[in-house]
């Protein structure tokens, strides 16, 4: 299974026809509008507060194609309107920027015969493997971008490699007042950060399964316009997958280590270094039934460890890089109750597709902090004598999607419900009211 690619090509379509733009230059537009709504703010920030948004996201993106040369730019316009009790930030707003502006040589048979070669410079966006630790992100308002270089390979037998060396884009502006006003404030690369990953995947193997293995590195200081936890981090981790399938078995089982230096917070004032040793595990296997609907069910459990001693000189906690969750923890944006950071929580799914059109699943998870003295990283909750204990609560989820055309015009409706448990009632700052999400969206592309 071949990673996949930095910057796609946008496919031709009504804009292509529309403007009569030649063979060689492709065009595409996407806008999606979400109304959403978040009630009870569980973040200490925010702490019970109801919030309403308006969330826009823009994106136009063109590619010119001479042989296997190719150039081309994106633009995002990620914009929102809020409540004024709605805290915003550079995940759900960047007004008028530039995502992705790049040079790519792509070459068939360019060392063996069968196959593919990939060579990308600039500004980019990167998808690699699960999208868990480095994902172009989909459900979020925003999207994270880097600059730099980016090659793959596929082997004429399906083994696909894949180097990167990239700085991470900064979203700007950072101050609320500016982000409140959505100003515009071109993104820059961050000189003080450094993201580079080798990966590699197999072809089918045994029943249809493939793995994965890779190696990610992160580097980054403070910057003028931003402080940081000083990370210097190595996750290696690998993936086996059998995809689904009607009839049968389908598995996901995905193991991350990381080690090396970071500093318990992003603080000016922090400067003390912290050995940094920290884990997570994404396990899950599903069946998908030959019947009407064909429904799935998925078992899954995610855990990924905290830190438990939290006045020591190590740091447990793993750091998420810059993956997606939303598709695993549930919606983000104004909600985003788990992230893969301190928390242990098996989860149970069904889905359904009651037409070719149409698809549905509802998702139940139980959720419990890994270390009882660490963070609820998303609500910014700590105790750090642990007796708030460690259980954060029972989320239930649910979405249907409506293909009207599709890869056209797609409405989406979604809801989550988290009742709190204990340390989500009980911590430091917390209030006792659970929260309740719920979002309708509507996305056209042309």
């Amino acid at each position: 299974m071949a990673p996949a690619q930095t910057s796609a090509s946008p496919p031709s379509g009504p804009l292509h026809r529309a403007v009569g733009a030649p063979d060689w230059l492709s065009l595409r537009l996407e806008q999606r509008t979400r109304v959403e709504r978040l009630q009870n703010d569980f973040r200490v920030s925010a702490a019970g507060k109801d919030e309403t948004a308006l969330a826009l996201r823009t994106l136009l993106a063109a590619e010119v194609r001479i042989q296997q040369l190719a150039a081309g730019v994106e633009l995002v316009d990620s914009r929102a309107y809020a409540s004024d009790q709605t805290p915003l930030n550079t995940t759900i707003v960047d007004a008028v920027d530039v995502l992705q502006a790049y040079v790519a040589w792509r070459q068939a048979n360019g060392f063996l015969r069968g196959d593919q070669l990939s060579v990308t410079a600039g500004r980019m966006t990167i998808d690699l493997g699960s999208r868990r630790l480095v994902a172009r992100n989909e459900f979020r308002n925003t999207i994270n971008a880097f600059t730099g270089l980016d090659l793959q390979w596929t082997s004429p037998g399906r083994h696909a490699f894949r180097a990167f060396a990239a700085m991470p884009v900064l979203r700007l502006p950072t101050d609320t007042a500016r982000i409140d006003d959505n100003e515009i404030v071109l993104d820059e690369e961050s000189d003080e950060a450094g993201l580079w990953g080798l990966f590699y995947a197999s072809p089918p193997l045994y029943a249809d399964a493939r793995l994965e293995a890779y190696v990610i590195g992160l580097n980054e200081g403070d910057s003028p316009d931003t402080s940081s936890s000083n990370r210097r981090l190595v996750t290696p981790g690998f993936r086996l997958l059998r995809p689904p399938a009607t009839g049968r078995f389908d598995l996901q089982l995905e193991a991350m280590l990381q080690a090396g230096k970071s500093r318990a917070t992003s603080a000016a004032k922090d400067t003390d270094d912290l050995d940094h040793l920290a884990f997570s595990i994404h396990g899950s296997t599903g069946y998908r039934f030959d019947a009407p609907w064909t429904p799935r069910i998925v078992l899954q459990y995610d855990v990924a460890s905290g830190d438990s001693s939290p006045n020591d000189d190590d740091n447990n906690r793993f750091d998420p890089l810059f993956g997606a969750r939303r598709f695993e923890l549930g919606p983000t944006s104004l909600y985003g109750a788990f992230a893969r950071s301190n928390l242990s929580s098996p989860g149970l799914r069904l889905e359904v597709a009651p037409r070719s059109d149409v698809d549905a699943f509802a998702a139940y998870r139980p959720a419990w902090l890994e270390a009882d003295r660490d963070a609820w990283t998303t609500a910014g909750l700590r105790d750090p004598t642990g007796d708030s204990g460690s259980f954060l609560g029972h989320q239930v989820e649910g979405r249907v999607r409506w293909h009207l055309r599709p890869g056209r015009f797609v409405l989406d409706l979604g809801c989550a419900y988290l009742a709190k448990g204990e340390f989500a009632e009980d911590a430091p700052g917390a209030v006792d009211a659970s929260p309740l999400y719920f979002y309708t969206q509507v996305t056209v592309t042309l």
